[in-house]
């Protein structure tokens, strides 16, 4: 540590070092600035308009106060240490700029105590830099400290709360929190009381001192002692212990902590025993367990530290916002005033660093980390050339203040440590923390003219260089978890459904529309940037279509597809990123071209209207879905009004019956095992088939003339006569080549999903009692390898994607030349299935779907003497009503072959 702190420059002439920092400082604030003003109208899309301007009050006040703070320090500090101010007020002046950004009523109020706070800075150059008041008056400033927080306990009050912890003096409108000045009083009387009491002892090598005990100082022969007694330690124990008591009565635990965490840094230094570290580990240790049973706000923060998503919208929401918004800036942000980090609470204050990540990104976190580096290694190697022990215990002590105390939030923002509820100093809102940290910067200001005009070695510089070490390391660690949650995590939590920037971003960026195959619009987006609302043209769609809702999230193709349909896939990299560069947001989303015939759809639908079931019509040639209808069904339009019923109705309008319901296939597979044989046994007399003592009939009554009449009306004890025949293993074979064992995919860039077959009974397959589920999507799938030649095909509903580079570009289903059954076998059993009036093929089975509930199944497609495209068509109804899935699928079949 030790060379890191001398490895920073001290320049013989201090002021241009400074100089430079300071206008590099203030042009990129300018630029901040700048980018606020026009960020509402890049947001917006609409440049010139929306424009905004209060933030600059903020600015104006910050550049002269930066002015005058540089004029003031080299005037009373020739000698200082350049490099503190700059950083300071950099993160002063970017936190002001968060403030003004997120709430601007609070903005106003930190751009007074930055005013105050600059002021008490520029008074006190003029105090001397020996600093005895302080030391003399140790007892002093402590107990003041102590009172004044004292007095929280009878007349504090909670500025903005009225249930939570009265931390705070004051009123008409200014409050003032004396736990901030408490911790600078602390570190002040902890290094005076052990520069003035700890015992000294000879040494070989003389080392230069100033104002320990003059005797031993001055001879330049004696060093403190390491050996430190329990008299010694005893007042200072008895004054951190009233200290923490005070403290932990105000519940303010997160100062507590940084109490313990002082007292051990300095204890340490002075010293030089490390049994201080651990008993102070093991301290915080049994304070967080205690803490955890004995305070509800410890146990809820250390439940949400441990695991945020068990609870994302409830005890965890604060964290797990957190983390979103650092997912959502990413690696360079999405640039200031184009977030939303205003969905963190507290982010002014608690929450400002995941504020600043998600405008800045990982970039910009680091960037301020790198800020927290360089305060670390000026303030230590202050420490290690201050004139005497007061001054060294002091400068380490500030700055194990300041950094510490910004690792504790941080970590708290990142889930690296368990939140508590502390400032980030210089940079998050709050008057006492501000005019506190500029003192603080004030005390190290005038220890830095000394250590340069007149510096001393510290007697065991690696005490200060074990400091250094965890103080950097710590940050890093932290860099690294930025780097996490921005660059490995982001696009994963981005996803998620209760990702709220998702739906913000939907008002400002137009969203791809979705279209049938004659382009009729299904989902457009109407209205204008920052008011963009989702519409649809047809409510029957809606277990298809779904809907992308600010409140309900996604749901069906609008999430299926919502890459493309938020622009996010689909347009050029560079498209991206320049989008991202000026607006924060992806380019407008693409529009999507379905395979779905509005004609076709509105019939299925009207057909469908009055049923509990699902209907999906497809060209068994390409596997384009034509018709694909879900009822009960629920209208997108109006889920603020009916979302309650529609969540708790039990005929479940939400799901997609055709893609999400699962039934048993039962005797709908009798045409398939028709046309698996090769020589067909002899048919049996009994056509139904007792179960469980329930009697399984055929769907309509039946003479048992020839095995087509008996498959055609779902007759149970033949197909399991042809199930036997096949044989188990060629049963589940057949399946398997069918698809009844993967669950196909409408979203044309993933991939079909396989599921494992279990052991199955042939009579359980048979009669519906089976572990075997299927969708009608891969019912219709299997239908159509009849009326397709034995092949089959894979079911396509995305048919094109309009690229802003090619147009409108088809999605092709992948090759597929699966050969269940062979044409001959595939032809055959079509014209034994054929229905008299219609030149198509049909089946109607009656199964059971488990214990207590039966469906009804209807398979058709066309002959191949059809003209057209072959198609297959499938119908299910809950219930047990053949006649009724008969007369809907003739009337479907009717109207796609223009005979209605």
């Amino acid at each position: 540590m030790s060379s890191i702190t001398q490895s920073i420059p001290i320049s013989k002439s201090p002021d241009r070092i400074q100089g430079w920092l300071l206008i590099s400082a203030g042009v990129f604030l300018a630029l901040y600035a700048i980018a606020l003003t026009i960020a509402p109208a890049a947001r917006a899309r609409a440049w010139g308009v929306g424009l905004r301007w209060d933030h600059w009050i903020g600015y104006l006040v910050w550049l002269p106060l930066i002015i005058l703070a540089h004029h003031q320090t080299k005037r009373h500090l020739p000698n200082r240490d350049p490099y503190l101010l700059p950083v300071v007020v950099l993160l002063s002046g970017w936190g002001l700029m968060t403030i003004w950004r997120l709430f601007p009523d609070f903005g106003i109020r930190q751009t007074i105590w930055l005013a105050v706070a600059v002021g008490v800075f520029t008074l006190g150059l003029r105090l001397p830099s020996s600093l005895d008041f302080l030391r003399r008056y140790k007892y002093v400033w402590l107990v003041s400290g102590l009172v004044l927080t004292g007095l929280t306990l009878i007349l504090g009050t909670n500025p903005s709360s009225i249930s939570g912890p009265r931390l705070w003096l004051g009123c008409c409108g200014v409050y003032f929190q004396p736990s901030e000045p408490l911790k600078l009083l602390l570190i002040i009387f902890l290094s005076a009381y052990l520069a003035d009491k700890q015992p000294w002892v000879r040494i070989s090598t003389p080392i230069h001192l100033e104002g320990e005990n003059e005797a031993q100082a001055k001879s330049g022969k004696y060093r403190p002692a390491r050996n430190s007694s329990l008299p010694l330690l005893a007042p200072i124990l008895f004054m951190t212990g009233l200290t923490l008591l005070l403290l932990l009565v105000q519940r303010d635990l997160g100062t507590a902590t940084i109490f313990v965490f002082l007292f051990t840094i300095i204890v340490y230094l002075a010293t030089e025993r490390k049994l201080i570290l651990f008993l102070s580990a093991l301290l915080l240790f049994g304070s967080a367990v205690s803490g955890y049973y004995l305070f509800d706000v410890v146990r809820l923060r250390i439940d949400a530290w441990l695991n945020p998503w068990v609870d994302p919208s409830g005890r965890s929401y604060q964290i797990v916002q957190s983390i979103l918004a650092m997912a959502n800036g990413g690696v360079s942000g999405r640039g200031p005033g184009m977030g939303s980090p205003s969905l963190v609470p507290i982010s002014h204050s608690d929450f400002i660093f995941s504020a600043i990540l998600e405008e800045s990104g990982l970039v910009g976190g680091i960037a301020l980390i790198a800020l927290l580096m360089l305060l670390t290694a000026s303030g230590l190697r202050l420490s290690l050339r201050a004139p005497d022990n007061f001054r060294r215990y002091l400068a380490a002590g500030l700055t194990a203040y300041l950094v510490g105390q910004s690792l504790l939030i941080i970590g708290g923002n990142i889930r690296l440590l368990p939140l508590t509820g502390v400032t980030l100093p210089f940079v998050s809102y709050g008057g006492s923390s501000l005019v506190t940290a500029y003192i603080s910067l004030l005390i190290l200001a005038l220890i830095s003219q000394s250590a340069n005009t007149n510096p001393v070695p510290a007697p065991n510089p690696s005490l200060y260089t074990n400091l250094g070490i965890f103080l950097l390391s710590s940050l890093v660690v932290a860099a690294i978890v930025v780097g996490w949650w921005t660059y490995f995590r982001g696009p994963t939590l981005l996803d998620r459904t209760d990702n709220v920037r998702r739906a913000i971003a939907d008002r400002y960026v137009r969203r791809g529309e979705i279209l049938d195959r004659h382009d009729i619009r299904l989902a457009t987006t109407n209205g204008s940037p920052g008011d963009y609302s989702r519409s649809y043209q047809f409510p029957e769609l809606g277990s298809l279509i779904g809907y992308s809702h600010p409140v309900y999230g996604q749901s069906g193709l609008e999430a299926n597809l919502d890459p493309y349909l938020r622009g996010l896939l689909g347009n050029p990299d560079f498209e991206l990123w320049w989008n991202r560069l000026l607006y924060g947001q992806p380019p407008p989303g693409l529009d999507v071209r379905l395979s779905l015939d509005m004609d076709l759809q509105e019939k299925a639908d009207e057909l469908l209207a009055d049923h509990s079931g699902a209907l999906v019509l497809l060209n068994a040639d390409n596997g384009e879905i034509l018709s694909i209808a879900s009822h009960p069904t629920f209208d997108p339009n109006t889920l603020d009004e009916t979302w309650s019923d529609l969540i708790n109705d039990a005929d479940t309008p939400l799901l997609n019956r055709v893609t999400q319901g699962q039934y048993q296939p039962g005797t709908s597979l009798g045409p398939f095992l028709l046309a698996a044989q090769s020589a067909f046994p002899p048919l049996p007399r009994d056509l139904s088939l007792q179960i469980d003592g329930q009697t399984l009939d055929c769907s309509f009554p039946t003479a048992g003339n020839g095995w087509a009449e008996v498959i055609a009306n779902g007759c149970p004890q033949p197909q399991i006569v042809l199930g036997e025949e096949l044989g188990i293993d060629n049963v589940m074979d057949l399946m398997d080549n069918l698809g009844m064992f993967s669950i196909p995919n409408i979203n044309p860039n993933n991939e079909e999903v396989s599921i494992q077959a279990e052991s199955l009974s042939l009579e359980e397959i048979m009669v519906g009692q089976s572990e075997l589920l299927i969708s009608p999507l891969q019912m219709v799938r299997a239908a159509a390898t009849l009326s397709a030649g034995g092949v089959r095909p894979k079911p396509l509903l995305v048919s094109a994607i309009n690229l802003p580079e090619t147009g409108w570009t088809g999605f092709p289903p992948a090759e597929e030349s699966h050969q269940v059954f062979s044409i001959g076998s595939a032809e055959n059993v079509v014209e034994s299935l054929a229905n008299k009036d219609l030149p198509i093929w049909q089946s109607v089975a009656m199964t059971p779907n488990g214990p207590d509930e039966e469906i009804t199944w209807y398979l058709a497609g066309t002959l191949p003497s059809w003209n057209g495209a072959p198609l297959a068509l499938v119908i299910l109804l809950e219930g047990d009503d053949p006649e009724k899935v008969l007369e809907i699928g003739e009337l479907m079949m009717e109207a796609v072959l223009g005979m209605d």
